[in-house]
């Protein structure tokens, strides 16, 4: 664990891809950004989707996470040097996933505390950011447990839709074992999104939700919204490229809610 530090580390991760994590990934660090924040989103998903929001092809990126991972003899100022690259956003930067991250598993497999990898390479940067975010990858392996590990709250995006809460309640198993486990400081909320109140489907899952989980589940949504889309194209958070619309909205509704203090969620028990 990072310890007595005040580097706040969150993680977005649900067992299951298309939910929205690099889009609450890249639009809550926007946010925060705006408000002056120093932020540093991490991509440990093999997949790349947060690297590639930002137009650039982790393949041509000589360091990477994979890199910082298997090599904790870097200081700071080698992370910083070598893998922390800008996201043309004031305040906003970030360190590249990699398709080598797939192999990390058995690349760690040997290692003494391998499930605290993460904790020790950010507790080199504590002194540059204020938040961490980390997009996570779908499958539970050492990358999602090194997250679990070092963040202090749990964001787990959910689509309003029936097979997005099976992979829930995946998600949620897993953050019940881990807990078990001895990391159980944590706070894990569930956000609702790709909400379309015009569809019978996206009401009745949001319903289901709020019935089994009404503690742990963020009370707003976050709506589809077609800027979205746009805002990938053009690389850029949300709230840089279209301060008004309706996904704006809803984020600014969220990171509202996650900085009065953490009120709303469940510890992970």
């Amino acid at each position: 664990m990072l310890g007595d530090i005040f580097l706040q580390t969150w993680a977005i991760a649900n067992q299951k891809g298309g939910v929205g994590k690099t889009t609450t990934a890249v639009n809550l660090g926007g946010l925060l950004a705006e408000k002056g924040y120093r932020v540093l989103l991490l991509d440990l998903d093999p997949q790349t989707s947060l690297t590639s929001y930002f137009g650039v092809n982790s393949d041509e990126q000589a360091f990477n996470i994979y890199h910082c991972m298997t090599h904790l003899e870097w200081d700071a100022k080698g992370l910083k040097e070598r893998a922390i690259l800008s996201t043309g956003v004031e305040h906003l930067s970030f360190i590249s996933g990699s398709i080598a991250l797939a192999t990390i598993d058995r690349q760690l497999d040997q290692l003494q505390g391998k499930g605290f990898v993460l904790s020790k390479m950010l507790e080199k940067l504590q002194e540059y950011f204020d938040y961490v975010i980390l997009d996570c990858p779908p499958i539970l392996g050492i990358l999602l447990i090194n997250a679990l590990a070092v963040c202090q709250r749990l964001l787990i995006p959910c689509q309003t839709e029936y097979l997005a809460l099976k992979g829930l309640e995946r998600m949620l198993n897993t953050v019940h074992m881990v807990a078990k486990a001895g990391k159980s400081d944590f706070i894990y909320t569930i956000i609702p999104t790709l909400f379309d109140r015009r569809t019978l489907a996206s009401v009745k899952a949001l319903r289901t939700m709020r019935d089994k989980y009404p503690e742990a589940l963020w009370q707003n949504v976050i709506p589809i919204d077609t800027k979205f889309r746009d805002a990938s194209l053009a690389h850029q958070p949300l709230n840089v490229f279209e301060p008004e619309t309706q996904g704006t909205h809803g984020y600014r509704v969220l990171i509202k809610h996650l900085l009065q203090g953490s009120i709303k969620g469940s510890e992970a028990s």
